[in-house]
């Protein structure tokens, strides 16, 4: 490949401070893992304790062309109940270790508005932190992402889960 087209890829990309790249030249799909009894969408739920359905799921995303793998303990849902920051570790730490020793080039993704989850989570081999506060719920998300030097995805969110509404 010319040295252009190198610096082009290079630039349209996510690097992880695990090696893994993640292409942005071309739209990507990211599969959802909701490790949460009251998500949104209740086809996107799955039990901690189950791994086999995890994997099962996420080798299925992958299978149909899902480049990353979004991996949330937390509900985001409007009006869904707040839970500890340990409850949400004791959910997604598990499934990352199984994904990782599984799948060891996906390029997971975690999605917590808390900079300890994301600590950790990354420090468990994810690649990316999904915020779905976008660095507004937890004073030191921001500081946390550029301290680990992890790609990071601002998102919106009107209130906090407990309530937004439409």
């Amino acid at each position: 490949m010319p040295i252009p087209s190198l610096i082009y890829a290079f630039a349209h990309s996510l690097k992880s401070p695990h090696g893994r790249l993640l292409d942005l030249r071309q739209p990507q799909l990211m599969g959802i893992l909701n490790l949460t009894p009251d998500s949104f969408y209740p086809g996107s739920r799955l039990t901690p304790a189950d791994e086999t359905a995890l994997l099962r799921r996420a080798e299925t995303m992958l299978l149909a062309g899902a480049a990353a793998l979004d991996v949330g303990g937390y509900s985001s849902r409007p009006g869904a109940d707040d839970i500890a920051p340990a409850e949400e570790l004791r959910r997604v730490l598990p499934a990352l270790a199984a994904l990782r020793r599984e799948f060891p080039q996906a390029f997971i993704s975690i999605d917590t508005f808390r900079a300890s989850v994301a600590a950790e989570a990354v420090a468990a081999g994810a690649d990316l932190v999904n915020d779905i506060g976008g660095g507004t719920l937890d004073a030191d998300m921001l500081p946390t992402v550029a301290r680990l030097r992890v790609p990071y995805c601002l998102m919106h969110l009107r209130g906090t889960p407990q309530t937004m509404r439409g």
